[in-house]
């Protein structure tokens, strides 16, 4: 009969509003928890029977979801291990206790987190989550990597007690050679240019090159210069000669005419440069490209090396750990070198609000999600990830204390219905026959 829908009725409303009653509860606890979603309940009427004859209460029911779709505001702060997302997409994070029991790690996602080393060197938060990227190569380039599997991303792990050092891989070598040494009258004399560079154990080590002109025309310049490279790491042997002759006409007069290679490895016309092996490894030699500004030049004027530029550093301590908008790890060391260690990707969803939350504000995949997607920072469809950053919490106080004055009225409410029923009920025992 009605009478007892009506009841129903009321004591589904009750439960209903003692959901909504637990995500308000929720939203207003973690009003200052960085990076919590708020969660809301959404009631559904359900339809039992219509018709023209008596009227059957259906009640409501609830569904609740957490809305991750909506971004609380970035705050800043002063530790650059402080990250946050500037768009769409999550930082991959995992478990603690996965990475410490030596399993594969499960893929979770979080908006935003502060991040610190531990003893272990572990870059995760207080809650136990922690960040994981794809290792860079020596030159801070990642390999080609699946982009729908975690497989190939690692816990980020800090090494700050070990040192580190940058072997040089490439020198460039900008100069004037005076051309009136290539005449018959020059003096013939060498022109010696040292270049210091860093082994591969943070050593420093020397090139000595050596610039003879060739006074090889009878009358007139030659144009003509034979170059020796020798390595001190070597024993002082020498690892690459060369010929250079340069141009002298009116367009081009004074730049690179042509290298040709006479011991060591050939010369790349196209890049300029001549491989050398040294002690330890191989370096590039930049010597210019054929009519191009820069590099070794000819004129009448006293020889003058513009420019001498190498990479790499000795070997130095962990000084600072930064994460820029692309998600590059980058250690700096109290030499100046900076290291890219790792690569941060940023994970995408289709349906974020679809994620199951975990504790620590934290979430992984779901049935509803959809399948996952690993970014680029910056790139497709996400954000950028800010380091000195958290995200703040999206609940709205005044409007969660707004919806708590009506679901107390509408708790009250369907309580009144339930009592009145009763009393309904209660006439309707007191009938007598």
């Amino acid at each position: 009969m009605s009478i007892s829908s009506a009841m129903n009725a009321g004591v589904a409303g009750l439960s209903a509003n003692s959901s909504r009653l637990g995500t308000i509860s929720d939203n207003i606890a973690n009003a200052s928890t960085f990076g919590y979603k708020r969660a809301e309940a959404e009631f559904e009427t359900m339809i039992v029977g219509q018709g023209r004859g008596l009227y059957t209460a259906g009640g409501v029911r609830t569904s609740t979801q957490r809305v991750v779709t909506q971004d609380g505001a970035v705050v800043t702060t002063s530790h650059p291990l402080d990250l946050a997302m500037t768009g769409r997409g999550m930082l991959p994070v995992t478990s603690l206790m996965d990475v410490k029991n030596g399993v594969e790690p499960t893929l979770l996602m979080t908006r935003t987190g502060s991040f610190r080393p531990d003893a272990d060197g572990i870059l995760r938060t207080s809650g136990g989550l922690v960040l994981m990227g794809w290792p860079t190569a020596a030159d801070g380039t990642i390999p080609l990597v699946p982009r729908d599997t975690p497989a190939a991303l690692r816990p980020i792990v800090i090494e700050s007690n070990r040192p580190v050092g940058d072997p040089t891989t490439r020198v460039e070598i900008g100069a004037n050679l005076p051309a009136t040494e290539t005449a018959p009258t020059g003096s013939g004399d060498a022109v010696p240019v040292q270049v210091q560079y860093f082994g591969n154990l943070g050593t420093l080590e020397s090139l000595n090159i050596s610039f003879n002109p060739e006074q090889t025309n009878p009358v007139g310049l030659s144009n003509s210069w034979l170059v020796e490279v020798r390595d001190s790491a070597s024993a002082d042997a020498m690892v690459s000669s060369f010929r250079v002759t340069f141009d002298d006409t009116q367009a081009l007069g004074g730049t690179i005419a042509g290298v040709a290679a006479l011991t060591g490895e050939p010369y790349d016309a196209a890049s300029g440069t001549i491989t050398l092996d040294v002690g330890g490894g191989e370096i590039e030699l930049f010597v210019g490209v054929p009519g191009g500004a820069t590099g070794l030049k000819q004129l009448a004027a006293p020889f003058s090396p513009s420019s001498i530029i190498r990479n790499g550093a000795p070997a130095g301590q962990l000084v600072t750990v930064e994460i820029d908008g692309q998600g590059q790890v980058n250690a700096t060391y109290d030499t100046g070198f900076i290291k890219t260690l790792y690569r941060i990707p940023v994970v995408d969803v289709s349906n974020p609000n679809g994620l199951e939350a975990i504790e620590g504000q934290a979430f992984k995949p779901s049935r509803e999600s959809g399948s996952f997607f690993l970014w680029d920072a910056g790139s497709g469809p996400t954000g950028e990830i800010a380091g000195y950053s958290r995200e703040a919490s999206t609940t709205d106080i005044a409007q969660e204390l707004t919806h708590l004055i009506t679901t107390q009225r509408a708790y009250s409410s369907n309580a009144k219905i339930i009592q009145t029923v009763d009393e309904m009920l209660q006439e309707t025992t007191n009938i007598k026959r």
